[in-house]
C-alpha cells in the first residue's frame, strides 16, 4: 500500500485488470482504520516535509524577516503540539485520499498482511489475514524499515528512528543524530531550526560521499555555519539510555574518546527491505543475503508473473523510483513496453538550502575515466535569488567532452528539488548542455542559473 504498491494497483486497474492491494496497516491511526500510503505518506516523505516547512517558516521569522524590514513584536515561539497536529492532518488527508483513488479506479483494498500461500489454479495463492485470494500476477511492494544498531534500543520516545523523530512533544535542548544521510540531516535541521543543539555523528570518514564533492563541501560549510555540529569518522561505543536522556560514548576520527550527552537521540543509519513474512521460500522466490528480492532490469523476479518494486529491490530507496517501477511493471503485465530508467532518478535532500542531483557526480566520472566538461554558476549571480534574500549555493552541470551529452547535474540552493526536473527531462531525452543553453528561461527566475551552468559548460556564461 505504499508508493510502489498503490501506484501499481491503480495503473493495473486502469489497464483493465481486476486488481487488489493488501496492506497490513503498521501505522497508528486515531480511528483505528487501515491506512494506505506506506512509509512515505505516514512516517516519511510527507510528514517530514510538513515539519521542515514549519521549521523553515519559524527560522525565517526569527532571522530573515528583520533583514527585510519585517518587525515582529516580542519573541517568536513555536507551539510543537500544533505543529505536529498540522503534520498529522496533512498525513490523514493524503492517506485517506488513496482510498478515494482506489474507489475511483475500482481497486479492491484488502486490509491485512499479504504473504504467499502457494500455487493455485490461477497462478498464486496469496493469504491476507484469514482469507486467501488467487492471482495470476503478483507485484511485491513491501518497502523497507529503519535499520537499528545493536546495543541502542529504539523506543521512539528517547531513542528514535524516523517514526519517533516526527513526533517529539517538545523541542529537545540537546539532540543527537547517528547518521549524516538524508533522514539524519533533514530531521536534524528541523529541530536545530526550532532551537535544539544538534550533534550529528557519522561513521564514514567523509561528509555526504554519495553527493558530488563540490556539493558536499558547500553543504558542510553551510550546515556548520547554521549550527549543526557534524562529526565524521566516528565509531559508536557504549550507549546508556535513561528516563530523561542518552549518554553515548564514541571514538572520533582522531582516535580520541568522547561522550555525547543528549535529551533525545535519532538513529538514522539506513533502511532494510521488508521481506520477512512473505513466505518467499514457499514458492521459491529468490531473496538475496541482504534481504532484497532479486529482479532483472524490468523488475521481474525468478518466478513467472511475479514482480517486485521499490525499496524491496536494488536501486535507490526513493518513493518516486518505486512509482516509476510500479507503472513499468503494470504496463509490462499488460503487454506494453514499460520503462524505468534508474540513471535519471533524481535524489533530493530537503534541508535549507535544498540539495538535488541526477546522473553522475564529478568523482564518479573521474573514477570511470570519462572525459567531461563542467559548468558551475553560483546563485549569488542570480537576480531572483538575491531579491529573495537566499543566494546560497550553485548549479553544476557535467557534460561529455566529446558529445556534449549531459551526464550529471548537481544543485545546492533554494528550490533545488524543483529545479532538478529540468535536468531530468533533458537527460531522459539524451539532451546536450547546448540544448539547455539554447532554451529561453523566464527572467527573473532561479532556473536561469541552470541556463547559465549550461552556457558555462561551453565557457560562455552571460551573467557570471
Amino acid at each position: 500500500g505504499g508508493p510502489g504498491g498503490y501506484v501499481a494497483a491503480i495503473r493495473a486497474a486502469q489497464l483493465g485488470f481486476k486488481t487488489a492491494c493488501a496492506e497490513s496497516n503498521p501505522y497508528a491511526d486515531p480511528k483505528g482504520e487501515p491506512r494506505l500510503g506506506g512509509t512515505c505518506l505516514n512516517v516519511g516523505c510527507i510528514p517530514s516535509k510538513a515539519l521542515l516547512h514549519t521549521s523553515h517558516l519559524f527560522e525565517e521569522a526569527e532571522h530573515a524577516f528583520p533583514t527585510q524590514g519585517i518587525r515582529l513584536e516580542g519573541k517568536v515561539s513555536i507551539d510543537v503540539p500544533v505543529m505536529i497536529g498540522r503534520k498529522n492532518k496533512v498525513v490523514d488527508q493524503l492517506t485517506s485520499g488513496i482510498k478515494g483513488l482506489f474507489k475511483k479506479n475500482k481497486v479492491t483494498f484488502l486490509a491485512g498482511h499479504g504473504s504467499f500461500e502457494g500455487n493455485g489454479p490461477a497462478g498464486y495463492v496469496v493469504r491476507v489475514g484469514a482469507e486467501t485470494v488467487e492471482a495470476k500476477h503478483v507485484v511485491i511492494a513491501t518497502g523497507s524499515k529503519p535499520r537499528h544498531l545493536p546495543g541502542i534500543p529504539v523506543d521512539n520516545r528517547i531513542v528514535c528512528d524516523n517514526v519517533g523523530a516526527l513526533d517529539f512533544d517538545s523541542v529537545p535542548k540537546k539532540l543527537g543524530v547517528i547518521g549524516a544521510g538524508v533522514i539524519g540531516l533533514e530531521m536534524g535541521s528541523v529541530w536545530r531550526r526550532l532551537g535544539a543543539e544538534v550533534t550529528v555523528l557519522e561513521a564514514l570518514p567523509d561528509f555526504m560521499p554519495f553527493a558530488d564533492m563540490d556539493v558536499a563541501k558547500e553543504a558542510l560549510k553551510v550546515f556548520t555555519k547554521q549550527g549543526l555540529d557534524i562529526r565524521t569518522g566516528v565509531t559508536i561505543g557504549e550507549t546508556k539510555v535513561g528516563a530523561d536522556g542518552v549518554s553515548l560514548a564514541y571514538t572520533g576520527k582522531d582516535g580520541k574518546e568522547a561522550t555525547l550527552e543528549c535529551d533525545r537521540l535519532i538513529v538514522s543509519v539506513g533502511r532494510v527491505p521488508n521481506t520477512d513474512g512473505l513466505n518467499a521460500s514457499t514458492v521459491g522466490l529468490d531473496v538475496s543475503d541482504r534481504g532484497q528480492i532479486v529482479v532483472d532490469g524490468h523488475c521481474r523476479t525468478n518466478l513467472p508473473n511475479v514482480y517486485a518494486v521499490g525499496d524491496v529491490v536494488r536501486g535507490p530507496m526513493l518513493a518516486h523510483k518505486a512509482m516509476e517501477e510500479a507503472v513499468m511493471v503494470a504496463e509490462i503485465i499488460a503487454g506494453q513496453a514499460g520503462h524505468a530508467n534508474l540513471d535519471t532518478v533524481p535524489g533530493v535532500i530537503y534541508t535549507s538550502p535544498e540539495i538535488a542531483w541526477v546522473g553522475k557526480s564529478e568523482q564518479q566520472l573521474k573514477a570511470e575515466g570519462v572525459a567531461y566538461r563542467a559548468g558551475k554558476i553560483p546563485f549569488m549571480a542570480n537576480g531572483r535569488a538575491l531579491g529573495s534574500g537566499d543566494p546560497t549555493g550553485f548549479v553544476k552541470m557535467l557534460a561529455d567532452a566529446n558529445t556534449d551529452r549531459i551526464l550529471g547535474v548537481h544543485i545546492i540552493g533554494a528550490n533545488a528539488s524543483e529545479l532538478i526536473s529540468e535536468a531530468v527531462v533533458a537527460m531522459e531525452f539524451g539532451g546536450a548542455a547546448e540544448d539547455l543553453a539554447r532554451i529561453c528561461h523566464a527572467h527573473p527566475t532561479l532556473s536561469e542559473v541552470v541556463h547559465e551552468a549550461a552556457l558555462a559548460v561551453d565557457k560562455r556564461p552571460l551573467h557570471f
